[in-house]
């Protein structure tokens, strides 16, 4: 064990190619589809929690469910989607990245979209309805309520961000798990561990470890600076 410790951050060290190409892919593929899911998940979170409309309960809902969507079953739905024989297979996009920020941003944006509706609506009535006697439009009343659950609403996006990035079942159907091309962290810990890599395994687990204590930290810090 004491063995494995020390090869893993051996190879840390000396900047192992073969391990930051995979950190690298991971981060690329998670920060993209975090990104696609905040541009889609805080304007259906706003839209959610401050206006009325039929079937906005039941959204608000399929939001909450989608949250617990199993991994696997998107990477099997994706899967079939994606294949030749399938629908989209025209699009070539299985076994490639692109399908794997597909598959992250899918399974984030119910995230972002539910703890951003819950954020906004944990905001008192009384800023959006001092914002409208002060002569200000509806629009501008809802940014008001942005603004002071902004803290709340990058912990959404963080929140999503580690749940992309501790998934393992969707991408790896949908990427392949190919070496240089869609291989991430989580796909390579488990195949690795499979083949008795410990070394190059505990690297990466490692590094993923290191991502959740940074992502914590920060919100930490986001949510002090937000009381404060």
């Amino acid at each position: 064990m004491t063995e494995d410790i020390l090869a893993s951050l051996a190879l840390l060290c000396t900047g192992d190619g073969q391990v930051y190409q995979i950190i690298g892919l991971s981060l690329l593929v998670s920060g993209t589809a975090i990104g696609i899911a905040a541009l889609l998940g805080i304007p259906l979170g706003a839209v959610l929690a401050l206006t009325q409309f039929p079937g906005r309960r039941l959204m608000l809902h399929l939001c909450n469910t989608l949250m617990g969507l199993p991994p696997v079953v998107l990477g099997l739905a994706l899967y079939l989607l994606l294949s030749r024989r399938g629908p989209l297979g025209f699009l070539s996009l299985l076994f490639t990245p692109t399908a794997m920020i597909l598959a992250q941003t899918i399974l984030a944006t119910p995230i972002v979209a539910a703890l951003s509706a819950s954020a906004l609506q944990a905001v008192s009535p009384q800023v959006r309805e001092t914002a409208l006697m002060l002569g200000g439009t509806p629009r501008q009343a809802a940014w008001m309520v942005v603004r002071e659950a902004r803290v709340n609403l990058v912990a959404a996006v963080m929140a999503g961000f580690g749940r992309v990035a501790a998934e393992v079942g969707a991408v790896m159907i949908v990427g392949g798990n190919i070496r240089g091309q869609t291989r991430v962290m989580t796909t390579a810990i488990v195949m690795e561990t499979a083949k008795g890599n410990f070394a190059l395994a505990m690297a990466l687990g490692i590094v993923l470890l290191a991502l959740s204590f940074l992502i914590n930290l920060l919100l930490w810090r986001l949510q002090g600076s937000g009381g404060r």
